[in-house]
This record gives structure tokens, C-alpha cells and sequence, in this order.
């Protein structure tokens, strides 16, 4: 019952605040400020189920909007045009949504490959990105060890 009231609160101040906004009789730079929109959302679904703990599911999409709220807000404050850079953002968040529902789940092991994929392609062209690393020359020595690790892996035999 007190989580009814306390988005119910919420809900109220949000359409008041907007139908103020709309009659010029308060002003919100929404240039700005937009991405806290998306970041709210985020924060919310991770409450739901922070609060009630029945849908666990309910982490997935706060992950996400939570991380790219972060990302939007952080672009909007700082300089739009690293976006270009920080594209990989996107498919990290999906990573960390999947891995919240990982750890609060029922612990599906098969969420960590989609999960550490997702995290890996991030993770590596985060690093070119702001490292100006040749991606030729980075996949050539990502293939040049995973062929000496094959080589050189011991494989179990039969007795």
C-alpha cells in the first residue's frame, strides 16, 4: 500500500511540475534536462523491484534506461559530440540489464554469454575508440593468441 502512495506522489508532482511548465508559469531548460526523463525510468524500474522483489525481469529495462540516462545526461552536460566515440554505451547497457537479472535471478548461467559478449564488443572498441587503436591490427593479435592458446591447449584423452 505504501509504495501505491509513494508513486502515486510521484506521478503527481511529475504532471504538475509538466502542466506548469506548459503554462509558462515555471521554466525547465528540457534541452538539458530530457535525459533525466530517460534516467528516472531507469531508476524506477530498478525500484520496482528493489522494493517488491517479485519481478525480477523488471531489471532488465532499468539497466538499460539507467545506463543510458547516465550516458545521455553525462553527453548533454559534458559535449554531445563524444557520443560518436561512446557509441559502445549501448550494447554495455543491455550487458549490465542481463547481468542484474543474472544476479538477481535465478543465477541462468546462460546469461553470461550474451552478457560477456555484449560487455567484450563494449569493452573493445571503448578501448580503439579512445585509444586509436588499428582494429586490423587488434583483431590480428586477438586471432594470433587464440591460435596459440588452440595449439598449445592440453586435451584430454581416453584412458
Amino acid at each position: 500500500m505504501k509504495t501505491n502512495i509513494i508513486w502515486g506522489i510521484i506521478l503527481l508532482l511529475a504532471g504538475f511540475t509538466l502542466i506548469l511548465t506548459n503554462f509558462g508559469i515555471i521554466e525547465i531548460a528540457w534541452d538539458n534536462l530530457w535525459p533525466l526523463v530517460v534516467l528516472i525510468v531507469g531508476l524506477l524500474f530498478e525500484f520496482g523491484y528493489f522494493i517488491s522483489r517479485k519481478d525480477v525481469g523488471l531489471l532488465v529495462p532499468g539497466g538499460i534506461l539507467t545506463t543510458y540516462g547516465i550516458f545521455f545526461l553525462y553527453s548533454s552536460m559534458v559535449d554531445w559530440s563524444l557520443v560518436g566515440r561512446l557509441w559502445p554505451i549501448y550494447p554495455l547497457g543491455v550487458a549490465i540489464g542481463l547481468f542484474q537479472l543474472y544476479l538477481f535471478g535465478g543465477r541462468d548461467k546462460g546469461l553470461l554469454v550474451p552478457v560477456g559478449i555484449l560487455s567484450a564488443v563494449s569493452l573493445v572498441f571503448l578501448f580503439i575508440n579512445f585509444y586509436f587503436v588499428d582494429f586490423r591490427l587488434l583483431v590480428g593479435i586477438i586471432f594470433v593468441v587464440i591460435g596459440i592458446v588452440i595449439i598449445f591447449k592440453k586435451t584430454k584423452t581416453a584412458d
